[in-house]
């Protein structure tokens, strides 16, 4: 008996013992999972799903669930399908919050479509959630925005970077921008150390602060540790970062910095992980003396210093200072907060509000001298991930007396569907740098240069004559509403080129002696992209007639076809652009059909055009219609043998000369070089005496 006994209680505990170890398991996962341990966390329940059994749904759908928080957490894309078998185990019956989770990590691998999808379904719970509604907007305009991208030009800045690294949150040395400090895990080139294990947190290692200085041609230096805020690294410092380690403590992290407009005092997040947990961040302030680093001192910014800060910027004149926090009294997730800097102390600490806060994550902070704020966040509508947004004060304030902002997505290229972050910029310039991990499978973050290109406007072209012809002596004048009154001589060519203000309108007047004037407009109102103008002018000759090839009527008939208006339009222009000609417009007819009809036909067909040109505002005075019917043949031209070289130079297109060609095309090629409209200038005196 006694045998057969221990025999079952053996096989009791077979049986026990894979679900105390899954429980075991899962314990410390959940264990994990709450210090911050996200990294770690993640790996327990990926090897924890499978082993649980199918009818236990609901501890299926937990497991699946803060799997899918860590990955998501950590940028990793595996919370795609974690969310998915959260919900496909019904999850969404215990917390409806997984499907705005779900559909988060789709918007961030574009998946725009069923990201809406489930946006809706979290919004069916929650009508009046911000960050589901800005999800499912974005989803719906994302791709209208991709069409429109803002004239800066983003490009990846290799001089910071290193392969399998993370590198972000650059941040000038002040005002004058003539050194950098970033954020790294680089393993240093001269450490004879191991490399570190990586953190529980992220699963990478160690974060320090780097900088880099630019010399006289605008070239960055090497990188480098900042010198004298590390001190000596020893063997102790040098201790796993892990909550299982003997002493509980970790290893110190450095980064996100900012810095006084002298470049003197900056500000840093400090971490030093207690129990593995990611809480302990705070800022420090550390002051230079000639080329080191003083010690750095701790801000304190709460009474509670359990409370976690990080991601400092502070302003132009050192007295305010924005940062992150999970402080009570917040929006939601990480907010940003500001605090003001009186008599050594910080005070007025206060939460910047749901115009800036939502209930996701804003972070990454940088403070302009104009007073914008620039900021990264998850949860305002975007392309995805962390996005950068601009804030423009206001002068308006709310009932709390909080500043009202007026907030903008940065657009493209500063955002991605990666996450897009830590932004900086030169100066009071428009340019600077950011970090990304666009485009980088691994989730490693790199940082970028972006510059907004100058605004350029120019306009050039050609003078030439009615042939084609460079007219070598034309003068153009510019005149803008700017109060620019330009006069240029054109090249031998006939060329010109002319730089044009922004926002200005401008009149342009050819002339050449022995041509008449043409005027054309053109204006840079509106521009948002730099354009370069074409505009040609071909002057008329004062001397001999001008043909308007471009004037047609119906087949035997004198009126004209709604073709003819662009050409007609072309000599109102001309006349008006010339106020003080008259001109003789003539028809002519080719020599086939009856010589008195053709002379009839020509004389209606010249008053014709006469009458249109009368409708359109043109002084009868100014013109004279006559028709020649077919007794004026064209004489050639070098641009007529230069289009018909059976036709020589200098000859007419009479009878004879049409009735000598032996093919019937070149016949009908000189008839209708002959049936033609043109004007020739009579006077140039018009009211002017």
């Amino acid at each position: 008996m006694k045998h057969s006994s221990y025999i079952v209680f053996i096989l009791i505990v077979i049986l026990l013992c894979p679900g105390c170890s899954l429980k075991t398991r899962i314990k410390r996962a959940d264990k994990k999972f709450a210090i911050g341990e996200y990294y770690e966390a993640a790996d327990l329940y990926r090897q924890i799903y499978p082993r649980i059994s199918k009818n236990d749904k609901q501890l299926k759908g937990r497991v699946a669930f803060n799997q899918g928080e860590c990955y998501r957490i950590l940028n990793n894309s595996k919370a795609v399908s974690a969310y998915k078998h959260a919900i496909s185990s019904k999850y969404q019956q215990t917390d409806p919050i997984v499907y705005l989770r779900y559909a988060q990590v789709l918007h961030y691998q574009s998946k725009y479509k069923e990201a809406e999808k489930y946006y809706g379904l979290y919004l069916q719970a929650n009508p009046n959630d911000y960050v589901a509604q800005g999800g499912q907007y974005a989803c719906q305009q994302v791709s209208t925005w991709k069409k429109e991208p803002s004239r800066y030009k983003l490009t990846l800045a290799k001089e910071f970077n290193q392969k399998r690294t993370s590198n972000f949150a650059p941040s000038f040395i002040g005002a004058d921008a003539s050194a950098v400090m970033f954020t790294s895990n680089r393993q240093e080139k001269s450490s004879s150390k191991k490399h570190k294990r990586p953190s529980p947190v992220t699963g990478q290692s160690t974060f320090n602060l780097y900088s880099s200085r630019r010399d006289a041609n605008g070239k960055w230096g090497e990188i480098e540790l900042p010198e004298g805020l590390y001190g000596e690294q020893t063997e102790e410092t040098e201790q796993q970062n892990d909550s299982a380690s003997a002493d509980k403590t970790g290893t110190m992290e450095l980064g996100v910095c900012s810095f006084t407009a002298d470049g003197k005092t900056m500000y840093f997040t400090y971490s030093k992980p207690i129990n593995g947990q990611d809480l302990g961040a705070k800022i420090f302030r550390s002051q230079r003396t000639g080329g080191e680093w003083g010690e750095p001192q701790e801000m304190k910014l709460f009474l509670d210093s359990s409370i976690t800060v990080g991601h400092p910027s502070i302003n132009a004149t050192g007295d305010t200072l924005y940062f992150v926090s999970d402080a009570p009294g917040g929006v939601g997730g990480k907010d940003i907060w500001m605090a003001e800097y009186d008599a050594d102390t910080w005070i007025n600490v206060h939460n910047l509000g749901a115009q800036i806060n939502t209930s996701g994550d804003e972070m990454f902070p940088c403070i302009r001298s104009n007073g914008e704020l620039y900021f990264s966040s998850n949860s305002h509508p975007g392309y995805g991930g962390l996005d950068i947004f601009k804030a423009v004060p206001t002068a308006e304030k709310d009932s709390n007396g909080l500043v009202q902002w007026n907030l903008f997505n940065m657009g493209i290229p500063f955002n991605s569907q990666g996450d897009d972050f830590g932004i900086t910029f030169d100066g009071d310039s428009p340019n600077g740098l950011l970090s990304s991990n666009r485009g980088q499978k691994k989730g490693y973050d790199e940082i970028y240069q972006f510059i907004l290109p100058e605004l350029i406007y120019q306009v050039e072209g050609k003078i030439t004559d009615t042939n084609g012809d460079p007219i070598v002596d034309g003068t153009l004048r510019m005149v803008g509403n700017n109060g620019t009154n330009q006069k240029l001589q054109v090249r031998k060519d006939g060329t010109y080129h002319l730089k044009l203000d922004k926002e200005t309108k401008y009149v342009m007047l050819a002339t050449a002696r022995g041509y008449l004037n043409e005027k054309q407009e053109l204006t840079t109102i509106g521009l948002k992209d730099s354009y370069t103008y074409t505009q040609n002018f071909t002057l008329a000759p004062v001397s001999k007639p001008v043909p308007m090839n471009n004037v047609f009527y119906e087949f035997g008939k004198w009126e004209l076809t709604k073709e003819s208006e662009a050409g007609l339009n072309d000599l109102v222009k001309l006349l008006n652009d010339n106020p003080n000609i008259t001109i003789e417009l003539s028809a002519h007819t080719d020599m086939v059909g009856d010589s008195l009809a053709n002379k009839e036909l020509s004389e209606k067909r010249a008053k014709s055009c006469v009458e249109y040109l009368i409708k359109a505002g043109i002084e009868k005075e100014r013109l004279t219609p006559i028709g020649y019917g077919e007794n004026k043949p064209v004489i050639a031209d070098q641009a007529i043998h230069k289009q018909h070289p059976f036709i020589p130079i200098e000859q007419e297109l009479n009878e004879a000369f049409i009735n000598r060609l032996e093919s019937t095309q070149q016949k009908d090629i000189c008839n209708a070089i002959n049936r033609r409209t043109e004007f020739k200038v009579l006077k140039t005196t018009y009211k002017l005496y």
